[in-house]
């Protein structure tokens, strides 16, 4: 049983220490819906910084600290199941007996650690209190399983990785990159950021411990949130599986074909296994799908996925690329940040004829843009390539809209009867982490 005191112990430490000193995200959780917010995401990205972020606003408008009810489920200590999940509300009753339920708001941080909370979530909120903020490592428990139970009564806030605009904040990064000083300086920090990814804690280690802290983080993605989590009996295979995905980001995956690999090899696990890891992997954010856009819905999931993963520097930890990996980390970079910022009626996709073009933006039935991501153009064949995979992308999907992302490199490209933009990447983010402040603001 956990014990009341425990839990009124761990209540009235975290408010003894508001308001807490964070940086800000771009990211901000409404207090006042009346909805369940969820905040899913992978380990370690910030998603408990939202809900302090949230908290300490409710602090400056007056709400008092003792109408805080924060836990962090992942605390050892706490083994929550459907038998005792109750002395939450039965700890903070005895704390506080003359403020209602009604009037506090209730953080629960990585949920998913409690069996059966899900009724418990359901109870309080149908009962007892309109004000629950939830985090979570895993989309399907955040997503599937609450809006089955509590469908209408959620509100979705998915948070990743900084973004650059945010990891620019992190280091202290606050230039004019229309100044040549600025320019090299943001160029500089892009350079880290591609290498080293944008985990909040790795960003603001210092350099000696940051490949240990990805490398740590990486071991509990696999052996507590997919190992553990889904009883897989042998971890192996399928910490071969993952390092061969990553091998192989950007480019259409088959699962067969790995399959048949570890076949080769002596290893025996099950086709169908390796389908549900590739899953279990999306749901626990290690990686994400990409589709290949098609005209017709019933051929959308018709072919081999892309998957992209959800940091550059856990890939390289995993897999100390080669240089030669330069355009894989761009593109992976490229795709977190449109992945990011999709809308509720936004789709991304990647096209695929005779030649390619790796990103397709569709809102609602309409492809609003196209965008290739290469390291350089200076190569006259990989220019061709590019411009050609975008023109016969833009003849099938009717956009006009053309984009190519580089490292650096900045022009127009007259092709025919199309306009295509190149642009840097960081510049590219930048501004559109702009855009996105201004439609939130």
């Amino acid at each position: 049983m956990v014990k009341k005191e425990l839990i009124k112990q761990l209540i009235v430490d975290f408010q003894q220490e508001l308001p807490v000193e964070v940086i800000p995200r771009e990211l901000s959780l409404p207090t006042d819906s009346n909805k369940i917010i969820t905040v899913p995401g992978v380990r370690r990205c910030g998603k408990s910084t939202l809900l302090l972020l949230a908290i300490n606003r409710l602090l400056t408008e007056g709400m008092s600290r003792e109408c805080i009810l924060f836990l962090n489920f992942d605390d050892e200590r706490l083994q929550f199941n459907a038998a005792n999940l109750d002395e939450i509300l039965q700890a903070y009753r005895e704390l506080y007996p003359h403020i209602p339920l009604r009037d506090v708001y209730m953080f629960f941080d990585e949920i998913q650690m409690a069996q059966d909370w899900e009724q418990f979530v359901r109870r309080v909120y149908e009962r007892e209190c309109k004000h629950i903020f939830l985090t979570g490592s895993n989309s399907r428990m955040l997503s599937s399983e609450l809006s089955t139970s509590l469908r209408g009564r959620t509100l979705q806030y998915e948070e990743f990785p900084l973004s650059f605009t945010e990891y620019c904040r992190f280091i202290g990064t606050n230039v004019n990159p229309h100044s040549s000083t600025g320019r090299a300086t943001l160029i500089n920090a892009f350079q880290t950021y591609l290498v080293n990814g944008g985990f909040p804690e790795v960003t603001l280690a210092p350099p000696l411990y940051k490949e240990r802290i990805l490398q740590e983080y990486f071991f509990v993605m696999l052996y507590k949130d997919l190992v553990e989590r889904y009883e897989i009996r042998n971890p192996e295979p399928i910490r071969y599986f993952a390092k061969r995905v990553m091998a192989n980001l950007t480019k259409p995956t088959s699962v067969n074909r790995i399959y048949n690999e570890l076949k080769s090899q002596g290893v025996s696990i099950g086709k169908n296994t390796l389908y549900e890891v590739i899953a279990q992997t999306e749901s626990i954010y290690l990686f994400f799908p990409l589709c290949r856009y098609e005209k017709s819905l019933s051929k959308e999931n018709a072919g081999d996925k892309k998957y992209y993963c959800i940091d550059n520097g856990l890939r390289r930890v995993l897999l100390n690329p080669v240089s030669e990996d330069k355009g894989k980390l761009l593109e992976n970079c490229v795709f977190l940040h449109l992945r990011r910022s999709l809308s509720v009626v936004d789709k991304l996709y990647y096209f695929k004829q005779r030649q390619e073009c790796d990103f397709v933006r569709v809102r609602g039935d309409e492809v609003i843009q196209l965008i290739q991501v290469c390291y350089h153009l200076e190569d006259e064949q990989t220019r061709i390539r590019e411009i050609g995979g975008l023109q016969e992308a833009a003849q099938y999907t009717g956009c006009h809209r053309l984009l190519i992302l580089t490292y650096a490199e900045e022009e127009e490209i007259r092709q025919g009867a199309y306009t295509i933009s190149v642009q840097p990447v960081w510049k590219w983010m930048l501004e559109q982490s702009e855009k996105t402040t201004e439609s939130f603001g």
